[in-house]
């Protein structure tokens, strides 16, 4: 079953036109790594993928549902009460942790599992209280933010994601704001996430952790799909002249 259909969806700033018709689906269970130069055009598709930014045509469905539709080149939204359900199907991890400066670790993660989705405390706390423990933070959940370094931001942000059980999980470059040590930290996050069959879509420059971990990578240079399909094809043996030479920055 697809949990993300995306279907020619187009998006511009100005004139600047940033996505040339992108379609692509992500099946339950699936991991899928977008990689690509800087500019190419992938935070920007993240970022329509989980109605941060609006598409200007296009459809968007998450679980058969549709987010928006494609009317005559135009994307038309579903009403805001649609929305609001569909965005619980999914979590979003950003590059620099977003967490709330003024809240606990422990309030971070329990606030919107108690208010938007309305879920007893006791029960919230609990799940909370294991992912801390999962990500290796458990003895953490009154520290502020600001008491944590980059990489623990990280997992608690992720544990935050995860509190909501959504259907599936985005990562816009989740180590870039990160020194090479902590890099691995997040990293065996997403390993352990993977072998546990969570649904991912992953924004990364980190070219051996794309073909170790995915199910299916895409290459996007320009706001197109340049190329796309098993890791081992398209990281170790691309075919389009493009993906080779940016590749072979990182080989």
């Amino acid at each position: 079953m697809d949990i993300l259909e995306i279907n020619h969806l187009k998006k511009q700033f100005g004139d600047h036109v940033v996505l040339k018709d992108i379609s692509l689906s992500v099946k339950q269970g699936q991991v899928v790594s977008i990689i690509g130069p800087s500019g190419s055009g992938k935070s920007t598709l993240l970022r329509c993928a989980t109605l941060l930014e609006t598409m200007d045509g296009g459809d968007l469905i998450y679980l058969g549902k549709y987010a928006a539709r494609d009317h005559d080149g135009k994307a038309v939204y579903a009403t805001g009460a649609e929305l609001k359900k569909i965005r619980l199907s999914f979590g979003l991890v950003f590059q620099n942790f977003n967490l709330f400066p003024h809240y606990s670790v422990m309030k971070n993660i329990t606030e919107a599992p108690m208010l938007i989705q309305k879920r007893p405390k006791s029960e919230v706390m609990q799940t909370a209280q294991e992912l801390l423990d999962k990500m290796g933070l458990g003895d953490r959940g009154d520290a502020y933010p600001y008491q944590l370094s980059g990489g623990q931001q990280q997992r608690v942000s992720i544990a935050r994601a995860l509190a909501m059980k959504p259907s599936i999980l985005f990562f816009d470059e989740p180590t870039s704001a990160l020194d090479p040590e902590l890099t691995g930290e997040i990293l065996k996050v997403i390993r352990d996430l993977a072998a546990e069959h969570m649904t991912m879509v992953i924004v990364t420059h980190e070219m051996s952790f794309a073909r170790d971990v995915s199910d299916h990578v895409i290459f996007m240079d320009d706001g197109v799909i340049v190329e796309e399909g098993r890791p081992e094809d398209i990281i170790s043996n691309p075919r389009q002249q493009r993906t080779i030479q940016f590749l072979s920055r990182f080989n």
